[in-house]
Order: C-alpha cells, then structure tokens, then sequence
C-alpha cells in the first residue's frame, strides 16, 4: 500500500554521500546481476549445501569495489565474502547479500534481490532491496521513511490474524509444532527473504513468518524498510534484532503491522523447535 505523499523525504545530510554510493552501487549491481539472469551459468555447492553461482560472485566483487573501496574505514558482512572480524570494531558496516534467492535466480523466478544495508552502531541506518526483474527499487532511511521507487510506502493496518496475507512456507501453519490451530491465512512463498520484507513494507502482503535461522546480511535492509514503514521486526521470540554480532545469525523472523505482529508472536514465542 503506498501512502499518499508525491516524493521521497530529504536523506539527512550525514547519510547523503553514503545514500549516493549505495544507491548507485545496488543499481550498478542489479544490472550486472540481470545480465545472468536466465542464462547458461556455473554453479556450484557450498559446504552448507547451499547454491552459489558465477553471478552470485560477479555481483560480490562488484559491490565489494563500488561499496568498499571509497569506504575502507567500514566494516564489511557479505554471504559470499571471507567474514573479516575487523568488522567488529568498526562503527559502520556494510551487510551485503549479493543475490538474495539464489534458488530463485538459478530457476528463472523474478524473485530475488540485491539487499544491502549500512549499519551503524548495530542498529541499520541505510537500506536497498532492489528486483532488477521486475525493477522494483526499495530503499530506506532511518528515520526518514521508506520508498519503492520514490513513492513512500506503509505496512497495511491489518490486526487479526485470520484472513491475512502472510508471505511463509506453505505448510508451516499445518505443522503439529502450534499449541493451538491456526485460523486461515492466505500464505504464499517468496524465496527471497529481503524481498519478503520489502513486500511487507510496502503493504503488498500483511506479515512474513519464518522459523528457521536467518543471517544478518539476509535482513539488515529489509529489516530498516518494515520499521521504516511502520511496522515491527524481530525474531520469532519478539526479540529486536542488534546487528554485526561475531556470530551473525538470528533464530528467526517475524515482520507485520505492529498489532498483527503482537498476536503472531503470542503464537511463535510458544513454539518448541
């Protein structure tokens, strides 16, 4: 749902020059990205098991260049780079997850993203998502809003539960792990968690729900566009998220309208994994 405002709000001057650079790099990046995108491309697995393609790597170098060299002083957390624990003393770091929905981009889904976020002090003060495929730009500054291409954006002011639009695993409400039955929901899957987050942002879906651990560099932009936009983010025990920690993992995730959000976690914070 995008709010009635006609343009995006001022970045606050101390921001700007890094709002520049990011913006400029993650567009930079998405080009380069979409060049790949359903083409003939090297693949490999990575020890976790996971995907990681050539592009996945392009796209790393490329924002490690556009984003690092004329920021040395900052901290860097990418899903595809050596962690650096020099990061831990920095002030400002960059969180970086090159193409977010691997899964997605190697089998020709429109569903990922660029996400890359600028974290201050552990908290993110600057965040892109960008879907180059359907050229869908979200970005967000600590307290000045957050904007899909521009236009400001609000969560929805859904309350209840039953009806509601939430972005998650299709047979997660089903499972025998919920102490009590589910009212229905309208689900739906989206492999890429910050593309989740922008969708919830924007008022596209209701809430996303995930119960499986999640990296930093998987939520620090998107994380800054829910709260940007009005709604609550934390994990699945409603803890708030603190970001550039030596182990850069959280349990869960839980993103919604902050009524919304307070019922789904009366639910979530009762499970037993």
């Amino acid at each position: 749902m995008t709010a009635p405002k006609p343009a995006s709000a001022p970045v606050p001057r101390s921001l700007q020059p890094d709002f520049v650079l990011l913006k400029q790099a993650a567009k930079d990046a998405g080009r380069l990205a979409f060049s790949y995108f359903r083409q003939e491309i090297a693949v490999r697995h990575k020890v976790d098991g996971s995907e990681v393609s050539e592009a996945d790597l392009a796209v790393d170098a490329a924002l490690t260049h556009a984003l690092s060299d004329p920021r040395p002083d900052y901290g860097w957390l990418s899903e595809e780079s050596e962690d650096n624990p020099i990061r831990l003393e920095r002030r400002f770091v960059w969180m970086v997850d090159p193409i977010d929905g691997t899964n997605a981009f190697l089998r020709h889904v429109p569903e990922w993203t660029i996400s890359v976020a600028l974290v201050e002090d552990g908290s993110p003060v600057l965040g892109v998502v960008f879907n180059p495929a359907t050229q869908e730009f979200f970005h967000a500054v600590r307290g000045e809003g957050a904007f899909l291409n521009d236009a400001p954006i609000t969560v929805t002011g859904r309350s209840a539960i039953e009806g509601a639009r939430i972005i998650a695993s299709g047979g997660l409400f089903k499972k025998r792990i919920w102490k009590e039955p589910w009212p229905g929901v309208e689900s739906r899957w989206v492999n890429s968690v910050a593309y989740r987050l922008a969708l919830v942002a924007s008022g596209s879906a209701d809430a996303t729900l995930s119960l499986s651990a999640k990296s930093e560099w998987d939520l620090a932009a998107g994380v800054l566009l829910v709260e940007e936009a009005g709604g609550t983010v934390t994990d699945h025990h409603g803890q708030a998220f603190r970001f550039n920690r030596p182990v850069p993992r959280f349990p869960g995730l839980v993103a919604a309208p902050p009524r919304l959000h307070a019922k789904l976690i009366e639910r979530t914070n009762r499970v037993d994994l």
